[in-house]
C-alpha cells in the first residue's frame, strides 16, 4: 500500500497509555450493578451477565498465561480511531503472550456468521496504525440476534481457538455483544465477549463512558469545514448556509461544532422537543434571526441542523411512532412501496394523518417507507436543510409583503456526514482508541465477559487516565424496536441542564446577531500541542 508523507509521519506516532496499563494489572471490583431502567426485565433476559461489578485496573503482579487467540469485529458505521482499537488490542494480546493470535472477521458481524476472516499479522497491523477508516477488515450492519447465528459463530471460534471476541460498535452493536455474551455464558461455551464504545454521534456515553471514540475527530473535521464555509460566507456576504450534521438521534455533534465555530444559529433537537415546538415554530425562529441580521445589512449567515431534528419535533415524533408500529405488521410488510403509503394513511389516527398530509411529499414518503436494519427512519436521506430553508424563504416573502422584512435571502446547502467518519484520528482519538483496545486485552486476561472496555478521566494527561470495564447490562433498558419491546443500551441525548448546552445557550443570542465566527482550521492533529491535543469543548465543560 502506497503511503502519503502524512501517513508515513503518523505511522511513527506512538499512542499514549494510562499508567495502570503499562505493566501487569489486577482488577479492582466495585459494587454489584443494575441496569439504568427496567431492572427486572433486563435481569430476566441476562441472568448470567447481570449485576456484575464495575472493574478498575491497578498495577499488579505478572502472571503467566497460556497462549490464546482473540477475534475482533468492526460493526456499524465507521468512526475515526477504529484501527487504533485494533492495534491496541493486537499489542495488548501479544504482550500477554507472543504466541497469541488476533483474527479479524470480514465486513462486520456477518463475517462471524459466514466464517469469513483473516489473521492480523504484525506486518498488516503496521500498515494501519494511526489511520482513519475501518478498511483493514471492513465493517457491516448484520445484527447478531438469532440462535443459529450464535451457533454458526461458535463453530468458527472453536476452529480458530478463539477464547474471546471483541466487538467494536455503537449502542445497537454493543447490545448485540451483550446478547451474544449472555448466550455463550448460558451455554458454558467458554468464549468471552467484550465491547468497545464507538460512534461519532456521541450518544454512547454515561457516568462510566465519557465519550464514544470518533466523536472528537469527526467534530474537529466538521468544525474545520464549517469554519471554511463561514469564512466564505463572511467574504461573499450574500448567502445563508444551511448545514446539516450527522447524528441521527442526538445533537452532540451540532452542539460541539457550534461551540467550536460560533455560527449564527444552531438547532438542538432535544430543546425543540422539550419546548414542544412545531415545524413552523422552528422555521419562525430561524426567520426572525435572518430578519434581525438583515436590519443590520447582513444578508448572510450559517445555520447548523442536527440530522435527526425531524424526529424530535413532537407532532412528527408521534407520527413516526405510530408509523413504526403499523409498518412492523405482517400485513404492511407484504405490500409494495406505493401500496404501503395508502395502507399507512388508512391506519393512522386523524391527528397523525393531518401532520402527515401537511408535510412535503418527499418528506412524508421517507417517513412512511424505508427503515434501517434497526427499524429507524433513515433521517440522513431527509434533506432537512433544504426543507427548512424553503420554508424560511416562504415566511420571509410573506413578511416582506407585510413590510416586516427588507433583506435578501440566498441559500446554499450542505450535509456533513461521511466527510468525518473515516478521517485520520486526532491525537486524542489515537490515544483513546489505542487504550480502549489495549484495555480490552486486560479484560480478556482477567476472564471477563459481557463488559465494555472503558477509559475515564480523559481530560487529564493520558498517564492519569483510568482503565477498566463496565457491565453492558448496566446501560440497558427496554425500548420498542420494529414493533417489539427489546433490551437496548440507552442513548445519551444532549442534557439541557448540562454545562455544554448552558454555555451555548448563554452565547447564542450574541452569535445570532453578530458575525462572531471562529475558523478552527485543520486541528485534528497537525500543530502545537496546546491546539491539537485538546479534548472536545463538550468534555472540557462537563469536567470543569
Amino acid at each position: 500500500m502506497e503511503k502519503s508523507a502524512l501517513q508515513i509521519a503518523r505511522a511513527a506516532y506512538q499512542p499514549k497509555l494510562p499508567k495502570a496499563l503499562l505493566g501487569p494489572v489486577v482488577a479492582k471490583e466495585g459494587k454489584p450493578t443494575q441496569s439504568v431502567g427496567d431492572q427486572e426485565e433486563i435481569k430476566a433476559l441476562f441472568p448470567n451477565t447481570y449485576g456484575m461489578p464495575v472493574i478498575e485496573f491497578e498495577a499488579g503482579e505478572q502472571k503467566k498465561l497460556e497462549p490464546f487467540n482473540v477475534g475482533i469485529i468492526l460493526s456499524g458505521g465507521q468512526a475515526p480511531g477504529g484501527h487504533n482499537v485494533i492495534s491496541g488490542l493486537f499489542d495488548g494480546v501479544k504482550s500477554l503472550n507472543p504466541a497469541n493470535k488476533l483474527y479479524g472477521f470480514i465486513l462486520g458481524p456477518g463475517g462471524l456468521v459466514d466464517h469469513k476472516y483473516m489473521e492480523i499479522t504484525p506486518e498488516l497491523m503496521d500498515e494501519y496504525r494511526n489511520t482513519g477508516g475501518f478498511d483493514i477488515i471492513g465493517s457491516g450492519r448484520t445484527k447478531l440476534e438469532e440462535v443459529d447465528q450464535f451457533e454458526k459463530g461458535i463453530q468458527i471460534l472453536r476452529e480458530l481457538g478463539i477464547k474471546a471476541l471483541v466487538i467494536i460498535g455503537g449502542d445497537d452493536s454493543n447490545t448485540n455483544a451483550c446478547v451474544l455474551a449472555e448466550y455463550y455464558a448460558a451455554k458454558q461455551y467458554g468464549v468471552q465477549v467484550i465491547g468497545c464504545p464507538k460512534t461519532i454521534d456521541g450518544d454512547l456515553k454515561n457516568e462510566q463512558i465519557e465519550t464514544s471514540f470518533g466523536f472528537d475527530t469527526a467534530c474537529k473535521t466538521y468544525s474545520e469545514l464549517i469554519g471554511n464555509i463561514q469564512r466564505d460566507c463572511n467574504s461573499a456576504r450574500k448567502y445563508w448556509h444551511f448545514i446539516k450534521l450527522m447524528g441521527r438521534s442526538a445533537s452532540h455533534i451540532a452542539l460541539e461544532c457550534a461551540l467550536q465555530c460560533q455560527p449564527n444559529i444552531c438547532l438542538i433537537s432535544e430543546e425543540v422537543e422539550a419546548k414542544n415546538m412545531s415545524l413552523d415554530d422552528v422555521v419562525t425562529y430561524i426567520a426572525k434571526a435572518v430578519a434581525a441580521r438583515a436590519e443590520e445589512g447582513n444578508n448572510f449567515g450559517t445555520v447548523l441542523i442536527p440530522e435527526g431534528l425531524i424526529e424530535f419535533i413532537p407532532a412528527i415524533k408521534k407520527l413516526i411512532a405510530q408509523l413504526n408500529d403499523i409498518l412492523a405488521t405482517p400485513e404492511a410488510q407484504n405490500l409494495g412501496r406505493s401500496e404501503q403509503i395508502d395502507f399507512v394513511k388508512t391506519h393512522i389516527s386523524k391527528e397523525n394523518l393531518d401532520v402527515f398530509n401537511s408535510l412535503p411529499t418527499s418528506v412524508a414518503r421517507q417517513l412512511a417507507l424505508d427503515r434501517d436494519p434497526h427499524g429507524n427512519v433513515q433521517v440522513s436521506l431527509i434533506e432537512t436543510e433544504k426543507l427548512l430553508s424553503a420554508m424560511v424563504a416562504v415566511k420571509l416573502e410573506q413578511w416582506k409583503k407585510e413590510g416586516k422584512y427588507v433583506g435578501k435571502f440566498g441559500t446554499q446547502h450542505h450535509f456533513f456526514g461521511y466527510e468525518g467518519r473515516c478521517a485520520a484520528p486526532s491525537n486524542y482519538d489515537a490515544d483513546y482508541c489505542y487504550s480502549l483496545g489495549y484495555n480490552a486485552s486486560r479484560l480478556i486476561a482477567n476472564g471477563k465477559t459481557g463488559y465494555m472496555s472503558v477509559i475515564r478521566n480523559t481530560t487529564a494527561p493520558a498517564a492519569e487516565w483510568i482503565a477498566g470495564g463496565v457491565p453492558i447490562t448496566m446501560m440497558m433498558n427496554m425500548e420498542k424496536r420494529n414493533g417489539k419491546m427489546k433490551p437496548v443500551i440507552r442513548k445519551a441525548l444532549v442534557e439541557l441542564d448540562g454545562a455544554p448546552f448552558k454555555f451555548f445557550a448563554s452565547k447564542r443570542a450574541e452569535w445570532a446577531k453578530q458575525t462572531a465566527y471562529v475558523y478552527p482550521g485543520p486541528i485534528q492533529y497537525w500543530g502545537p500541542t496546546e491546539v491539537c491535543d485538546q479534548p472536545t469543548k463538550t468534555l472540557q465543560l462537563e469536567h470543569q
